[in-house]
């Protein structure tokens, strides 16, 4: 049984688990102020041509989001998500426990544009009686597999800026985002066009880890206080540094979602080979074919997947989904069995 449940279902790639043994008995100060972790700082700020950013390494997606969002509300204060953004959909209210409201908004690909959050300015204006929008949150890649380019993300930008909302991006799939096939976004970019993102390393190779990016510095004063106070500034804070200076001294973090890209896209050619449609067409590691119920079943003797969303009485779109260390003999198989199956359907 082989899972294309999930990108971070393997532990970490090689070089990551080799530094982590040769640094292993090398004393370091604790808290983030070891050379792995002030390096590997540095490192980023010259990738994102930003030399004055405030980066913070922390453990988890979910911990990044409810942490960055929480300290840069105030209480009467709302976040704008697409309903399917993670921070609605799938992090237990752990925005709302904060005592901020999340305002969804429908999409059809997962991605906001600046009508859309319009409206939503317009219908929160009875001040004192309703939140204030303030940020907008969204990710790239989505969480259907979509991505933007840089003119959607440029105009979302200049119209927060214009509308005094900050916009934060959920980086779980950065990676993968860049190395679509389609994109024309550089890291750099991402870096100019939002106040705040995150780099995922958990989903691309990582043992675990997020880099949070503040982009204006200023909107980072106290957020070390924040950290330790919320439980979310590690001892060994080297384990991060570590992790994000291999996957950016040379570029390995490109390298490994490029894989995964390309090995997703492999399986999706075979579907649309076989005439499947899809529920989105995704250019990163995530691809949603629709598949009759029949045929799922067949698949699921030997391989692993969510159903994502039921389509009429006999069909689901399935999400599947590739990673760093998915091996393509793996999804040879996988194409050869789903022409097989569609053979004999």
């Amino acid at each position: 049984m082989f899972s294309f449940k999930n990108d971070y279902s393997e532990g970490a790639h090689i070089n990551i688990l080799q530094k982590l043994i040769d640094t292993n008995l090398i004393q370091q100060h604790g808290y983030g102020e070891d050379d792995y972790s002030i390096q590997a700082k540095d490192l980023l700020c010259q990738k994102l041509n930003k030399p004055d950013a405030s980066i913070f390494f922390l453990s988890a997606g979910t911990q990044s989001n409810l942490i960055v969002i929480a300290s840069l509300l105030r209480i009467h204060e709302a976040v704008i998500s697409a309903k399917t953004g993670h921070i609605y959909a799938n992090e237990t209210g752990a925005i709302e426990a904060t005592g901020h409201r999340i305002i969804t908004i429908e999409t059809d690909n997962g991605k906001l544009n600046p009508a859309q959050i319009e409206k939503v300015l317009v219908e929160y204006t009875l001040r004192p009686h309703v939140v204030k929008p303030r940020m907008v949150y969204i990710s790239n890649s989505t969480e259907i597999g979509t991505i933007y380019s840089k003119s959607e993300l440029e105009e979302l930008s200049t119209y927060c800026k214009a509308n005094s909302l900050l916009l934060y991006l959920d980086g779980a799939r950065l990676g993968h985002a860049l190395m679509a096939c389609n994109n024309d976004l550089k890291i750099s970019d991402i870096a100019n066009f939002t106040d705040v993102f995150y780099i995922g390393g958990t989903k691309n190779g990582a043992l675990f880890g997020e880099a949070v990016v503040f982009n204006n510095p200023i909107l980072a004063e106290d957020f070390d206080f924040i950290l330790k106070q919320k439980g979310a500034l590690l001892a060994k804070g080297r384990t991060l540094g570590i992790q994000f200076y291999e996957l950016f001294h040379n570029d390995l973090y490109f390298e490994l979602a490029s894989h995964a890209n390309q090995l997703a896209q492999k399986i999706a050619n075979a579907f649309e080979d076989c005439g499947y449609s899809f529920l989105t067409r995704s250019p990163t590691n995530q691809i949603f074919p629709i598949l009759p119920h029949k045929f799922i079943s067949q698949l699921r003797i030997n391989y692993d997947f969510y159903n994502w969303k039921s389509i009429d009485d006999n069909h689901d779109s399935v999400r599947i989904i590739t990673s760093w260390a998915t091996p393509l003999n793996v999804v040879d198989e996988f194409i050869f069995d789903i022409k097989q199956l569609d053979s004999n359907l």
